[in-house]
């Protein structure tokens, strides 16, 4: 971050970012906001989020009763499509779509349930009971587990949403790394292959690294072994859910009383990915603080990176490519 061209190159992504997450905002919003209800839980999210700080597992729990009561008495309101009878006009019907039957092996039943569930249990306390064995259970690398754990089983809404999770705790209360850290290592996530959620080993390194887990002169083994752990912890659940949750969806497809609470849940997640773009924008056009100066140069990158995608449909990446060019340019001009 300290190299002149590196820097200059962040410079222009940071608000790109910003302008790619408001984007994202939108794009949901615009598929899962089909009225005032769901507007209305979004808009709830947001405020409950930024001004109250209230936790975003919390948001998650109290919008899926909401969506789970609503599915009851409002049914209507929590219906919003998921037909794909445009795309079979459009492309001829699938060799597998939502008619064809379901194999015996995507069924669901408890017994294969239990005994993929009992072996994901078992899997995570081996590691974290080894974890907490070397290191104790207030070791960072102990928490490091607990908490991405954490972070995964409430990845509701993808990357966007939980990501204002994972910096509350890794910056505001585990202090792993600073504020600026994370929005340099949101920046890079843009601009290199894969999904966004692998930010999480950047939060590791850096954070192995500014603990020293391993010692002064073990800097380097100590970032990539933390990293490696979080990954670990963030995409261990994934799979559970994936393997333990597929026949549940089959089995479940469809029936209100389980699709209403994610409706609603999705509803929710459009008002915290909007924070975190209010949060992008806040330590992108004020780095140094509200107190500090403003950043006009920041915000007509961004504002530009705004028009081509809302406007001219312009790509992720080649706004990107373009902003982190422009911003090396006005490090090496101004």
């Amino acid at each position: 971050g300290s190299v002149p061209a590196v820097a200059g190159v962040l410079y222009g992504i940071k608000p790109a970012v910003t302008a790619i997450v408001v984007f994202a905002a939108y794009r949901i919003g615009s598929r899962a906001l089909k009225n005032a209800w769901l507007w209305s839980i979004a808009a709830a999210a947001f405020i409950a989020i930024f001004a109250v700080k209230v936790p975003f597992p919390l948001i998650v729990l109290v919008a899926g009763v909401i969506g789970y009561v609503g599915g009851k008495y409002a049914p209507g309101t929590f219906v919003i499509g998921g037909k794909h009878g445009a795309a079979a006009q459009l492309h001829g019907p699938a060799l597998i779509d939502d008619d064809t039957p379901t194999p015996r092996h995507a069924l669901f039943t408890w017994k294969r349930f239990f005994i993929v569930l009992a072996s994901f249990v078992l899997i995570w306390l081996v590691t974290i009971g080894t974890l907490t064995a070397l290191f104790g259970w207030n070791g960072a690398l102990t928490q490091m587990a607990w908490f991405f754990t954490k972070a995964a089983l409430l990845t509701f809404g993808g990357a966007y949403a939980v990501l204002p999770y994972v910096y509350q705790g890794a910056v505001e209360h585990q202090h792993w790394l600073t504020g600026l850290q994370m929005i340099d290592g949101l920046a890079l996530g843009e601009t290199t292959p894969g999904p966004l959620i692998m930010v999480v080993a950047f939060v590791g390194f850096v954070g192995g690294w500014t603990r020293a887990i391993f010692g002064p002169d073990a800097l380097l083994l100590s970032a990539v072994v933390a990293s490696t752990i979080v990954t670990f912890f963030t995409f261990l659940p994934s799979f559970m859910f994936i393997l333990l949750g597929g026949p549940f969806i089959e089995t479940t497809h469809g029936n209100l009383k389980f699709t209403a609470p994610l409706t609603a849940i999705t509803a929710a997640v459009v008002g915290v990915i909007v924070n975190l773009a209010v949060f992008f924008a806040l330590h992108v056009l004020w780095p140094h603080g509200l107190h500090g100066s403003f950043d006009w140069l920041s915000l007509v990158i961004g504002l530009a990176a705004a028009i081509a995608l809302f406007r001219f449909k312009v790509g992720v990446i080649p706004v990107v490519l373009a902003c982190g060019v422009a911003g090396l340019a006005i490090r090496l001009l101004v």
